[in-house]
C-alpha cells in the first residue's frame, strides 16, 4: 500500500470503528468511499480520500488508506483526529477484535500520541496538510504536524539514493546491452561480406581450375585414351607413325641409279631416281637436297 516513504508526519489520539452497515455499535453506514469495511481502512476528518500511510504505535506498525469520513464531533478542538478500523486498532493493543459486537477487549477506546506517517496524498474529496476537525476547514490543527524523524528522513534519502543507483546502473546496462547488439549486428554483416566474396573467389578459380585441366591433357589422353588404356584411333596413330619413320629412313640412307621407275640399268623401284618432276623418287630427291 505505502512505499514507506512519508511526506508528512505527525502525532495524533486515534479511536476506533467499524461501520458495515450493520448498525451494530453505532454503525453510521458503509465507508464514504464505496471501498468495504476492512482491515486497513482508516476514517479522517479532513484528509482526502484514497490517501495512503502507516501508523507507528508502541513499536507496531500498520499500514492504512482513508476510506472514510470520521470521527465527527470527538474531532471538535483537535481531539481526535484518526479513527481507525477496530482489527487495527486491536493488533495494535495486544486485544482481540470480537466480529458480532464490533468491539475490541479491553475497554480501551482511545490511543494516545500515535506517529502517522502520510506517503501519498489520495485524489478524492478532502485536504491535505494539516488535519482539521470534521466540517471545520477553517480550523487547522498545525500541531498535528511535525517534522519528519531525522532517522525516516535518512531512511528516505537512503532509499531516493539507492534508487538513482539503481536508476544508473540500469541505464548502463541498458547501454552496455545495446552496444553488444550493435557489435553482433557489425560482425553478422562482415561475415556475410566475407562469404559473398568467398563465393565469388570461387567461381573465378572453378574456370582456371578448367583452363587448367584443359592445358594438363596427356598426350595418352589426346590419342583418344580413358583410364590409362588407349582408344582404337590412339592405336592406329601409334602404329602408322613409326612405319612413315622407318620408310623416310630407308628413302633417304638409299641412293638409287635409275633416271625413273623401271629404267633399264638405272634400277628399279619406287625410290629409284627419275629425271620426273611428279615421280616419287623426285619427291625422296629433293628430301635429300639433290635437284635436276
Amino acid at each position: 500500500m505505502s512505499n514507506d516513504t512519508p511526506i508528512q508526519y505527525g502525532k495524533v489520539t486515534a479511536t476506533y470503528f467499524w461501520d458495515d452497515g450493520s448498525g451494530i455499535n453505532g454503525d453510521t453506514g458503509a465507508p464514504a468511499s464505496g471501498e468495504p469495511m476492512q482491515k486497513g481502512l482508516f476514517s479522517s476528518p479532513s484528509w482526502p480520500l484514497g490517501t495512503e500511510g502507516y501508523v507507528v504505535y508502541e513499536g507496531k506498525k500498520a499500514e492504512f488508506f482513508i476510506g472514510d469520513r470520521g470521527p465527527g464531533v470527538p474531532s471538535n478542538d483537535c481531539d481526535v483526529l484518526l479513527d481507525m478500523d477496530g482489527q487495527t486498532f486491536a493488533e495494535l493493543t495486544g486485544e482481540s477484535w470480537n466480529d458480532s459486537s464490533l468491539t475490541v477487549s479491553g475497554g480501551n477506546g482511545h490511543l494516545y500520541d500515535v506517529e502517522y506517517f502520510i506517503t501519498e496524498w489520495g485524489d478524492g474529496n478532502g485536504t491535505e496538510g494539516a488535519p482539521h476537525p470534521f466540517q471545520q476547514p477553517d480550523n487547522k490543527c498545525e500541531g498535528a504536524v511535525e517534522p519528519v524523524p531525522e532517522e525516516v528522513s535518512q531512511k528516505k534519502d537512503d532509499e531516493e539514493k539507492k534508487k538513482e543507483e539503481e536508476k544508473k546502473e540500469q541505464e548502463k546496462a541498458d547501454q552496455k546491452a545495446e552496444e553488444q547488439k550493435k557489435e553482433e549486428a557489425e560482425k553478422k554483416e562482415a561475415e556475410e561480406q566475407a562469404a559473398a566474396a568467398d563465393d565469388s573467389d570461387g567461381s573465378d578459380d572453378s574456370g582456371v581450375t578448367a583452363e587448367t585441366a584443359a592445358n594438363d591433357l596427356s598426350g595418352v589422353q589426346l590419342t583418344g585414351a580413358g583410364d590409362g588404356v588407349l582408344g582404337g584411333t590412339g592405336l592406329l596413330a601409334l602404329a602408322i607413325v613409326p612405319a612413315v619413320l622407318i620408310a623416310l629412313f630407308f628413302a633417304w640412307t638409299r641412293r638409287p641409279a635409275g633416271a625413273h621407275a623401271g629404267a633399264e640399268g638405272e634400277g628399279r623401284g619406287l625410290t629409284a631416281r627419275s629425271g620426273g618432276s611428279h615421280s616419287l623418287g623426285s619427291l625422296i630427291d629433293r628430301l635429300r637436297g639433290r635437284r635436276d
